[in-house]
């Protein structure tokens, strides 16, 4: 499995994790706090689920992680994305910033976006995925939440 870059990035501080190689634990796995994980995909879409997260964690002890694979493709090295760091840690920020609770991001260079998931979720994970749905062909949330419970984590689709 190839390695992989992990930045932890906390409300309102920011934290470098340990260099390539998988973290030592799951994203958000560190207090004794329930974790409700929301995986980035569309800006407009992360925001809602977000939101749809602080619903979920309303009066409960729940901490939202942001996860943020970002896919780096095989042409390039792994420590050189096409988007540098600095762009995708202030973009991260800005998004994390518009919930209604505190929220940290967890964000990863990868080549695989699944196994990234995988790898950062601890076992049995809610997550919630921001998407549209569609009847007759799955969108890409669709699918990455039905292959993330086939995985054995509780994937919830807002949208």
């Amino acid at each position: 499995m190839a390695g992989r870059n992990f930045t932890t990035l906390a409300r309102p501080a920011l934290r470098q994790a340990n260099a390539p190689g998988l973290p030592q634990q799951p994203c958000g796995s560190a207090s004794g706090k329930m974790h409700v994980a929301v995986v980035l995909t569309s800006t407009e879409a992360t925001i809602g689920a977000l939101r749809q997260a602080a619903g979920l964690a309303r009066g409960l002890n729940v901490c939202i992680t942001l996860l943020a694979p970002r896919v780096v493709p095989y042409a390039l090295p792994l420590d050189r994305p096409p988007v540098s760091r600095e762009f995708t840690e202030q973009y991260l920020r800005r998004i994390a910033s518009q919930s209604p609770v505190e929220t940290r991001v967890c964000a990863c260079l990868c080549r695989d976006k699944l196994q990234a998931l995988t790898a950062a979720l601890a076992p049995h994970s809610i997550v919630v995925i921001g998407g549209r749905r569609r009847w007759l062909w799955p969108t890409a949330e669709q699918r990455l939440a039905r292959k993330l419970r086939c995985f054995g984590h509780e994937a919830i689709l807002a949208g």
